[in-house]
């Protein structure tokens, strides 16, 4: 990757049920991180889809984990989809699972070191080595599985610094890993970049299969997840809430926010 140019500092972002979300491409997501490390800012990257935003719309820290955040990618299909009935550009989504590859090709590219928060004890490490052989140079300057104890807790965010990491990602699920982020970047001095990444840990560790292409580019990866894993269909409900109160409420497009500073 040649030295590119700067991210545009604001862009078109929807409100959809009280919880806003960004109308960006994967190039801009990229570039809006690599601004957030040359000019030396601080902030989070949430992936935002229907289930979050009704979880977010009954949860008042998540919903302040999400309003302070510097980015708020369209993951999923269904919120792309309430964002052009408002009005918004927006086409395709930004699925987090494939931005955290991304932002660790920029960083090996950059020699940005990242850290790897999450998982399974024995999913960390693993996922770590596919990130090194997929990104020959990226420099994994620290990780640490999911599972610590209250004063491994406690240490962690001064582990992090020592690490001198600028990517940080954290694979807590959610909103675990909003709130844990909402309340421990403002402690870390060295981070520049924090993405939540949900179960792409798991993803890079061979042990969750992703949809085929295929069914990724009909938009239909998450009736693939359902078929493959039944038990997500528990989550249906929401979905249907989601497009109830979307027909109902509408979807407001704001003005451009810019990059918020931590």
């Amino acid at each position: 990757m040649s030295d590119a140019p700067k991210a545009a500092t604001s862009w078109e972002r929807v409100t959809i049920l009280g919880v806003p979300m960004d109308c960006v491409t994967m190039t801009e997501a990229v570039l809006i991180a690599d601004d957030l490390v040359r000019a030396g800012r601080k902030g989070a990257i949430f992936a935002i889809n229907p289930e979050k935003i009704i979880a977010a719309s009954e949860n008042a820290r998540l919903l302040e984990a999400i309003n302070e955040a510097a980015l708020l990618i369209p993951d999923g299909v269904g919120a792309v989809v309430a964002a052009r009935l408002g009005g918004a550009r927006t086409r395709r989504r930004v699925p987090g699972a494939d931005l955290m590859p991304e932002l660790c090709a920029l960083a090996a590219n950059r020699g940005y070191p990242v850290f790897v928060f999450g998982a399974r004890p024995e999913v960390t490490p693993m996922a770590c080595r596919a990130l090194r052989d997929a990104y020959p140079g990226l420099k994994i300057a620290g990780y640490q599985n999911g599972y610590l104890s209250p004063a491994d807790a406690l240490a962690l965010p001064a582990r992090i610094n020592d690490s001198g990491a600028r990517f940080l990602f954290v694979g807590l699920g959610s909103p675990q890993q909003e709130l844990w982020i909402h309340d421990n970047l403002p402690k870390l001095t060295t981070v520049n970049v924090c993405q939540g990444v949900g179960g792409t840990l798991d993803v890079l560790a061979g042990r969750v299969k992703r949809a085929p292409m295929a069914w990724q580019r009909s938009y239909l990866e998450w009736l693939y997840r359902i078929l493959r894993e039944p038990a997500r269909i528990r989550r249906f409900p929401r979905l249907l809430t989601f497009a109830y109160r979307v027909w109902k409420e509408g979807v407001s497009l704001d003005a451009a926010p810019g990059i918020k500073r931590q």
